[in-house]
C-alpha cells in the first residue's frame, strides 16, 4: 500500500480516535515547540528587562498575530482543498492549488510588509502603548514586519505538506526553528542586552531558517505534490483561486476579526499600565498552551471531515467531532488545576516582579474561561471548516471576532464599570461563541447537505 493509499485508508476507514491522534500529534508537537519558543521570548525578556519588556513583547506579539490573518486563513483553506483533492484522487488540481497558494500568499506578505512598515507608529499609538514600553514595542514590531515574508512562507509550505498528509516534516522544521530561537534569545537578550529587539530578531531569523528548510523539501519532492518549476508553475489558476477564496476569505475574515477585536480590547487594557499589560500577555501565553492542542485537533479533524465528506461517510464525521472533544478534556483539566493551585508559580515562570505576581491571582478565573473556549472550539471548527461551509465561517467570524468580543468587553468594562476585570471577562467569554454556533450546526444536520454537494461536484 502506497503512502497516499494508506493516508486515504486511515482517514476514511481506520479507527477515528487513533487516526485523529496520529494526524494531530505532529501538529500538536509542532505547535508546542512554537509556543515554547514564543514563551522563551517572554521569559527571557521578563527576567532580563522587566515588566516594560514584557509589555512590549505582549503588545508586539498581538500585532504580529494580527498580521498573520491572511496567512492563517488562506493556508488553512489551501490545506483543506489539497486534502480533499487527495481524497478524491484529483491529481491535476493539487499542483494548480500549490502554485496559486504560493503566488497569492507571497504577494500578500509583501503588500502587508510595505503598508505596516509605513504606518507602524500610528498602529502602536492606536493601541495606547504605555510610554515606558513605546520604544521597545516599536523595535519589536518593525523587526517582525520585515520578517513577514519568512513567516508567511513557512505557514504556506507547512500547509501544503499537511494537506498531503505529511505532518512529520513541519514538525522537524519547527524543532529546528525552536532551537535556533532559544539560542539567539539567550545571545541577543541575556548576553548582548538587546531587549525586545533581540527577541524579535531571534524569532525572524529562526523562522527564515525554518522556511528555507521547508522550501528545500518541497522542491526536492515536488513530483509527489504534482508541482513543477516551469514558467507556468506559479501562475494563478482561476478555478483554484475561486475555491481558495470561497473557503479562505471567511477564514481570513474570521482570523482578522478576532485579531482586530483582540487589539481593540487590548488598546483599552493597555491604558491601565505596564503591569496590567504584562499580566494580560502572560495570561495569553498560558491560553496558547491549550490553544496549540486545540488548533492541532481542529486542523487534523477538519482534514478528516473533509475527506470523509468527499467519500460520503457521514458517520465518521460525527465520530470525528466527538473524538475532538474527548481528546481536549485531559490537557484542559490538568492546566486548569495547575492554574488554580499554583498561580504564583505559573506566572512566576515569566517574571519575579511582585506587582505582576500579585495581580496574577485576579486573572485566574479569566484563564479558566479561556481554557473552556479552547476545549470546545476544535470540534466545531473541524466540522465547519471541513465541510467547507464558508457562510457559517463568516458568521462565526463576525459574531465571535467583532460583535461579542468587543460588545461583551465594552459592556462589562465601561457600561457596567467593572474596569480591567470587565475587559478581561468580556474578551474571554466571547471565546465560547463558536461552541454555541457549531453545536447548533451539528445538531441541525445541515452539514450533511455538503455530502451531496461534494459528491455532485466530483461527478461533474
Amino acid at each position: 500500500m502506497s503512502n497516499k493509499e494508506r493516508l486515504i485508508h486511515d482517514l476514511t476507514v481506520g479507527s477515528v480516535p487513533k487516526t485523529l491522534i496520529k494526524f494531530a500529534l505532529p501538529l500538536f508537537l509542532s505547535g508546542l515547540l512554537q509556543t515554547l519558543y514564543n514563551m522563551v521570548d517572554m521569559v527571557i525578556v521578563g527576567r532580563f528587562v522587566g515588566p516594560e519588556g514584557l509589555a512590549a513583547v505582549s503588545i508586539g506579539g498581538e500585532m504580529l498575530h494580527m498580521l498573520m490573518f491572511i496567512a492563517m486563513g488562506l493556508s488553512n483553506a489551501g490545506q483543506i482543498w489539497i486534502s480533499r483533492y487527495v481524497g478524491e484522487n484529483r491529481k491535476d488540481k493539487i499542483g494548480k492549488m500549490v502554485g496559486t497558494l504560493f503566488t497569492v500568499l507571497f504577494s500578500a506578505s509583501i503588500v502587508l510588509m510595505i503598508v505596516c512598515a509605513s504606518f507602524h507608529r500610528e498602529m502602536i499609538n492606536w493601541l495606547h502603548t504605555p510610554i515606558e514600553a513605546w520604544n521597545m514595542t516599536r523595535d519589536y514590531v518593525l523587526t517582525c514586519i520585515f520578517g513577514l515574508v519568512f513567516i508567511y512562507g513557512y505557514n504556506l509550505v507547512s500547509a501544503i505538506l499537511r494537506g498531503m498528509g505529511d505532518s512529520k516534516h513541519p514538525f522537524i522544521f519547527i524543532a529546528i526553528a525552536s532551537v535556533i530561537n532559544i539560542i539567539l534569545d539567550i545571545v541577543f537578550v541575556a548576553i548582548l542586552k538587546m531587549g525586545p529587539l533581540g527577541a524579535a530578531l531571534g524569532t525572524v531569523i529562526s523562522q527564515a531558517v525554518s522556511f528555507i528548510f521547508a522550501l528545500t523539501i518541497l522542491i526536492k519532492h515536488r513530483e509527489q505534490f504534482y508541482f513543477t518549476l516551469n514558467q507556468d508553475a506559479f501562475k494563478v489558476d482561476k478555478e483554484s483561486l475561486d475555491n481558495l477564496i470561497s473557503l479562505g476569505i471567511p477564514m481570513v475574515i474570521q482570523s482578522a476579526a478576532i485579531s482586530f477585536s483582540m487589539l481593540f480590547v487590548n488598546s483599552f487594557i493597555n491604558m491601565y499600565g505596564v503591569v496590567v499589560v504584562a499580566v494580560t500577555g502572560i495570561g495569553k501565553k498560558l491560553e496558547n498552551m491549550i490553544n496549540i492542542m486545540s488548533q492541532s485537533v481542529s486542523s487534523a479533524g477538519g482534514a478528516m471531515v473533509s475527506q470523509c465528506l468527499g467519500r460520503g461517510k457521514e458517520k465518521r464525521v460525527t465520530q470525528t467531532v466527538k473524538t475532538c472533544y474527548e481528546i481536549m478534556v485531559l490537557p484542559v483539566l490538568i492546566l486548569s488545576l495547575i492554574t488554580i493551585i499554583k498561580p504564583e508559580w505559573l506566572f512566576g515562570l515569566f517574571t519575579d516582579a511582585p506587582e505582576v505576581l500579585k495581580l496574577a491571582v485576579a486573572y485566574i478565573p479569566i484563564t479558566l474561561v479561556q481554557y473552556a473556549g479552547s476545549l470546545t472550539r476544535p470540534a466545531n471548527f473541524a466540522l465547519i471548516n471541513g465541510s467547507g461551509n464558508s457562510r457559517l465561517n463568516l458568521a462565526v467570524a463576525l459574531l465571535d471576532g467583532v460583535i461579542f468580543r468587543i460588545g461583551f468587553a465594552y459592556f462589562l468594562g465601561v457600561i457596567m464599570n467593572k474596569g480591567i476585570l470587565g475587559w478581561w471577562y468580556g474578551s474571554a467569554i466571547s471565546g465560547l461563541i463558536p461552541f454555541v454556533i457549531g453545536t447548533i450546526y451539528l445538531v441541525s444536520g445541515k452539514w450533511k447537505d455538503r455530502v451531496t454537494t461534494i459528491n455532485s461536484d466530483v461527478k461533474n
